[in-house]
């Protein structure tokens, strides 16, 4: 897994060592010290997820959530969140996000061409995994490494 990261898209779809080899989903990295406001957002919105394993954080779907699309070989995932739920938060840290039409904003999108699908048990789809961590990473490899070294956690997102 010696993958060069790509920080346009930091995506990936991979096995996640605490998750074990045969679970192959899709994974974004989420980085601390980004200035892009939307990935700040998402991971402000990490800290109102229940931890499961050790490291590992669940959301709840009205909290944050991802959004599959496919464009011909490209997948797409999207982070988004409530208005609500970002006003919320925003109004904690002094701002506010403003009037819109949606009801849920999209807080950053990524993409990658593939062929993989992610798979739909009991008509709900496979959820996001998200790794944050603090400045910028070379490999996937780095990643896990600030997750088994406690310097990351892990977040399970649902899909819509």
């Amino acid at each position: 897994m010696a993958a060069v990261m790509d920080d346009s898209s930091r995506m990936w779809i991979t096995a996640v060592p605490p998750f074990g080899p045969d679970e192959i989903g899709v994974l974004l990295a989420l980085d601390g010290e980004s200035a892009d406001s939307g990935e700040q957002a998402a991971l402000r919105l990490l800290d109102r997820g229940h931890e499961g394993e050790e490291g590992v954080f669940y959301l709840l779907p009205f909290d944050l959530s991802a959004r599959y699309t496919r464009t011909g070989d490209r997948l797409a995932v999207a982070l988004v969140a409530p208005r609500a739920v970002l006003d919320e938060e925003l109004v904690g840290a002094g701002g506010q996000l403003g009037e819109g039409a949606d009801e849920w904003v999209t807080l950053l999108r990524r993409e990658l061409v593939t062929d993989f699908e992610p798979v739909e048990q009991d008509g709900e789809k496979q959820a996001v995994l998200l790794i944050d961590h603090l400045g910028p990473v070379r490999t996937l490899d780095e990643l896990f490494a600030r997750f088994e070294a406690g310097d990351s956690g892990i977040a399970v997102l649902n899909a819509q």
